[in-house]
C-alpha cells in the first residue's frame, strides 16, 4: 500500500486536464506507469484517484458479494457509476471527464488531497467547505475514531 502525503492547489485546464504535483508523483513512483482509476467519491462531492494496485485491491473485496443480493447489486452499480481508467501523460496530467468534472462541481481551482493510499480531488472551494472546523468538532471526532484502537487493531 502507498501512502501519499500532501494536500495542493491546483488549476484544471479547459479541457479538463490537471496536471499532478510532482511531489505526488514523486510518492507514486513505479506505480504510474500501471495507471488509474478516477471515479466518483462514495460520500463526498469530489473525486477519487485510485492507483491501479490500490484499485485491484478494492475490486477483490467487491468481487466477493453476492449478485444474487439485490442491495450488493445495486452497491456495484453505484460504486461503478463514471468510474474511468486514466492514465498520467507526459505532462503529468491527468484527462478527468466531463460526467466527472459535473458530479465534482470542479471549475477551475481545484484541491488535490492525499487520502493515504488514494488521492482526492476537490473544487476548492467545497474543499474549504469539507474541512471548515466550525462544521466539525474534529477533537470529538478524532477521539471516537481513533481513541478505541486497540494495540492489534481497531476494536
Amino acid at each position: 500500500m502507498t501512502n501519499l502525503i500532501g494536500t495542493y492547489e491546483c488549476k484544471v485546464d479547459a479541457k479538463g486536464r490537471l496536471a499532478l504535483p510532482i511531489s505526488l508523483r514523486k510518492q507514486l513512483g513505479d506505480s504510474m506507469s500501471d495507471g488509474f482509476v478516477l471515479k466518483r467519491s462514495v460520500f463526498q462531492p469530489c473525486l477519487e484517484l485510485y492507483p491501479m494496485a490500490e484499485w485491484n485491491a478494492v475490486m477483490q473485496d467487491v468481487g466477493k458479494l453476492n449478485r444474487f443480493i439485490q442491495k450488493n447489486n445495486e452497491f456495484i452499480r453505484r460504486f461503478s457509476a463514471g468510474v474511468k481508467p486514466v492514465e498520467i501523460d507526459g505532462n503529468g496530467r491527468v484527462q478527468i471527464a466531463k460526467d466527472l468534472v459535473s458530479f465534482a462541481n470542479i471549475d477551475k481551482e481545484v484541491v488535490v488531497s492525499s487520502a493515504i493510499n488514494i488521492i482526492e480531488i476537490w473544487d476548492k472551494e467545497l474543499y474549504e467547505k469539507a474541512v471548515n472546523p466550525e462544521e466539525v468538532d474534529f477533537a470529538a471526532l478524532a477521539e471516537d475514531v481513533m481513541g478505541n484502537i486497540e494495540d492489534n487493531g481497531i476494536s
